[in-house]
């Protein structure tokens, strides 16, 4: 019973399983694709076994090996919230939040006067095609292809101004992440949070009916109706139904009715609405303030974290909540670092990750101990253990972290650089994008006009091969796996996104005399010019810290100042 009915496989696969086992054990990015020797996939071809990826969901090989040979050409789709030339720019105004949810077919956003404003798709599965003309279907159908277009569903107001009197503290309303929670019985669910208060708001959509025109004549009702015929028809005349009214009676009864559904189906429209309503308040848990929100893959947890602590929430419990990290040290004199940004994995729902301000990325595994305070893994680049000056330990500080969809790379952004981790390595990042490198010999002035610390957000795109931030000068900076070099792709949050900045001239150095040579003035003019002479015009007051990409489509969403703007490819 040696053979394959006899229970036990046949040598070759014993062969191939050994093979493969120890293909596993070799590092992912050595060798072939998945891990296995070209032998091993063309026996195992050839024989019919499905050779299996290893490190399934977490470490499975990712389509980023399949980048395409050009980079993305992008191009201006929509704006909302537009300012007109000379329009002063209110504060309250000002994007802080953005977020799709995973179908993609809603768009949010939170600002700092507490307001969530929703977007959905024009041509989303939600549309009702009953209420379409047929050659109004047949063009849908030719158009379902392009880029996807959004619209306003509703505006709310999330959260308000507040004052902790214990610790005379005033709490404001500005909306710090927005996030989508999984969808139930048809309806949407998203979390908003300010500094100390999260709450979880349900989006009901329906359908309202727009009155475009009226009938100028009044329809008679169809009462109105028998009470004239009655008077003018003659009983004797006129044969009576079963139902007791006269035939003629009945025949206009119908007439009217269907003539009065015929001009209401031509007056009315359908208008998609979304109602808000309040159904969890999460308070009372940071004693700092909340920077982070993320929802778990199982679909009834979601984290949230400040400076110091991470807490774990249930969806329907909003009275308790576990804390699973904790860096507070019992002196706060000998406080090191921060938490800085953290975020659940895509798939795994026991994972998470968390950033610092002195440059770490640490994996957690929730099944290890009830309070995570010893990482699995922790992520730092090994370029950066070299000597600590003071500004290097303000920009390596990171801001933001990003999961790729199928878990294998973590993407963070710090002030001056943007880094792809891959899982498998540890040691240091797989791709290191320059950022603000320009701006390295004016540390000393950012520092003292705060811009050091403006946070700048990062995303992934949805098959992980594209990866985008934002910068100064309201531009938004594009990178693709493999393709593009480190520059990769910049456009400007404008209707023109492909204009190119404007080179800043040299300053014309002075000619060296003694007196300047005994001030030093001519050094400094001379390092100035040779630091920014090749530098671009970039203004500060401008940033665009808030990006999102589209999880199905080549779209990105950007927050500038009070206007969100967009760009497909």
């Amino acid at each position: 019973m040696g053979g394959p009915e006899g229970g036990s496989p046949p040598p070759v696969a014993n062969e191939l399983a050994t093979e493969n086992m120890e293909s596993w054990r070799r590092p992912q990015w050595e060798g072939a694709p998945n891990g296995g020797s070209p032998t091993t996939a063309a026996r195992c071809e050839e024989l019919g076994f499905a050779l299996p990826a290893p490190w399934e969901g977490t470490l499975a090989q990712p389509a980023m090996a399949l980048g395409s040979d050009h980079p993305l050409d992008w191009k201006f789709s929509q704006v909302f919230g537009e300012r007109a030339p000379g329009d002063e720019l209110q504060e309250v105004d000002v994007i802080s939040a953005i977020g799709f949810d995973k179908s993609g077919d809603h768009l949010a956003i939170g600002d700092r006067g507490g307001r969530c404003v929703i977007f959905g798709r024009k041509d989303g599965k939600h549309n009702l095609e009953e209420h379409r003309a047929r050659h109004e279907l047949e063009q849908l159908d030719v158009t379902s292809t392009k880029h996807p277009e959004f619209q306003f569903k509703t505006e709310f107001q999330s959260h308000e101004p507040e004052f902790d009197y214990l610790k005379s503290v005033e709490i404001e309303e500005r909306i710090n992440k927005v996030k989508w929670c999984a969808t139930s019985n048809g309806s949407q669910f998203i979390l908003s949070t300010n500094d100390k208060t999260i709450k979880l708001w349900k989006v009901k959509e329906g359908k309202v009916k727009k009155v475009k025109e009226m009938n100028p004549g009044p329809l008679p009702s169809s009462d109105n109706v028998l009470l004239s015929e009655k008077s003018f028809i003659s009983r004797e005349d006129k044969p009576i139904v079963a139902n007791g009214y006269r035939q003629e009676w009945v025949e206009k009864m119908a007439n009217s009715v269907s003539q009065y559904q015929d001009i209401h189906s031509k007056v009315a429209d359908i208008e998609d609405t979304a109602q808000t309503t309040c159904r969890k308040v999460y308070a009372h848990a940071h004693d700092f303030n909340i920077h982070s929100i993320s929802n778990n893959s199982d679909g009834e947890t979601f984290l949230s974290s400040d400076d110091l602590r991470i807490n774990l929430w249930n969806l329907d419990i909003s009275d308790q909540c576990f804390n699973i990290i904790d860096m507070k040290p019992p002196n706060m004199d000998d406080l090191t670092e921060v938490i800085t940004s953290a975020e659940f994995h895509p798939i795994h729902c026991n994972l998470l990750a968390y950033s610092s301000s002195r440059g770490f990325i640490r994996l957690v595994d929730m099944r290890q101990s009830a309070l995570c305070d010893s990482s699995a893994r922790i992520l730092q680049d090994g370029d950066s253990h070299g000597l600590k000056s003071f500004w290097m330990e303000i920009i390596a500080s990171i801001s933001d972290i990003k999961f790729s969809k199928d878990g294998r790379y973590i993407l963070n952004r710090d002030y001056m650089n943007l880094k792809l981790w891959d899982m498998h390595m540890d040691s240091s990042p797989v791709a290191v994008y320059k950022i603000h490198e320009h701006l390295r010999p004016k540390l000393s002035e950012l520092y003292t006009n705060d811009r050091i610390f403006d946070k700048f957000g990062c995303c992934f795109s949805g098959d992980g091969l594209h990866y985008a931030t934002g910068s100064y000068s309201n531009l938004i900076r594009i990178f693709s796996h493999g393709t593009g070099g480190e520059e990769g792709t910049t456009i400007e949050a404008s209707k023109n996104p492909n204009r190119k900045p404007i080179p800043r001239a040299a300053p014309r150095v002075r000619r060296s005399s003694l007196s300047n040579l005994a001030r030093g003035f001519y050094r400094h003019r001379h390092e100035n010019s040779s630091s920014t002479g090749n530098d671009i015009s970039y203004d500060l007051s401008s940033k665009l810290l808030q990006v999102a990409w589209h999880p199905e489509a080549n779209l990105i969403a950007s927050a500038a100042g009070n206007s969100l703007f967009m760009y497909y490819a």
